[in-house]
């Protein structure tokens, strides 16, 4: 299986700009005569898909698409190797920080919001990550 990661934004240009600055990603192709960007320099590929705030999300949707800030039990998490560093970067893209930055015991976290209030989260490992609060418990 391969994944990748879609996200919708009202406009293409500036989405482009944010994440290629915020995030250091870079340009790929471009698709669908410029209604889709391919970002290219995480783990997966990345693309940003033009859509209209009102639009339907799906055929027979009676939800609209909204960019104001809102929460989504599926979020984006960009694990990073200095969280000061890139949370500089982000907020000089044109990212919100919502909230301080948190110190748990598997590292650093700060939540953002994207300027389409889209929220994600920067991460930064300490010792093994999330192994550090390992319960043993598997399946």
């Amino acid at each position: 299986m391969q994944l990748l990661l879609n996200i919708d934004v009202p406009d293409i240009d500036t989405a482009s700009a944010f994440y290629t600055q915020a995030f250091g990603l870079q340009l790929g192709r471009s698709l669908f005569a410029g209604q889709v960007r391919e970002l290219l320099g995480a783990p997966l590929p990345i693309y940003l898909l033009a859509k209209a705030a009102g639009t339907a999300p799906f055929a027979g949707s009676t939800a609209e698409r909204s960019y104001q800030p809102h929460w989504t039990p599926l979020h984006l998490d960009l694990l990073v190797e200095d969280l000061d560093d890139a949370l500089a970067r982000a907020l000089a893209a044109g990212a919100r920080q919502e909230g301080p930055i948190q110190n748990q015991a598997w590292g650093r976290l700060v939540g953002l919001r994207d300027p389409f209030g889209h929220g994600c989260c920067l991460l930064q490992w300490q010792g093994q990550g999330y192994a550090e609060v390992d319960d043993g418990q598997h399946d």
